[in-house]
């Protein structure tokens, strides 16, 4: 019987076992301290809840209280209110009270830049 001939099948992974050690030490020199990779990937998981980078889209144009936010994502305003806690933790939003009304907005410029960035690179 005939050896049959198997095709080459492109795969996500090397076909050979090499370490470039040279590269490794780079991105371990370059890469964060575990603190602020932890608080990262805090970062990352606040803004991976749909009602909470729903809430940071609106803040980046103007500040809304808790009522409006409730409005616009359809959840209850503790809901709104626990996710904004979240948000405040990772100083991603900042509150001003004005009288008997707490208003939120971003933090800094650096939230609106990380939202810009993303959508950036949806549309690309």
């Amino acid at each position: 019987m005939p050896l049959k001939k198997s095709k080459v099948v492109e795969q996500d992974g090397c076909l050979v076992k090499v370490v470039h050690l040279d590269r490794v030490r780079q991105a371990r020199r370059a890469g964060l301290a575990p603190e602020r990779l932890e608080r990262m990937s805090g970062l990352y998981k606040a803004l991976g809840d749909p009602t909470r980078l729903t809430m940071l889209l609106a803040l980046k144009d103007g500040e809304m209280c808790v009522c409006d936010l409730a409005a616009l994502t359809g959840t209850s305003d503790s809901a709104v209110s626990h996710g904004l806690r979240r948000l405040k933790d990772l100083a991603l939003v900042k509150s001003r009270r004005d009288g008997q009304i707490l208003y939120y907005s971003l933090d800094d410029h650096h939230v609106a830049q990380l939202l810009e960035t993303a959508i950036d690179h949806l549309d690309h």
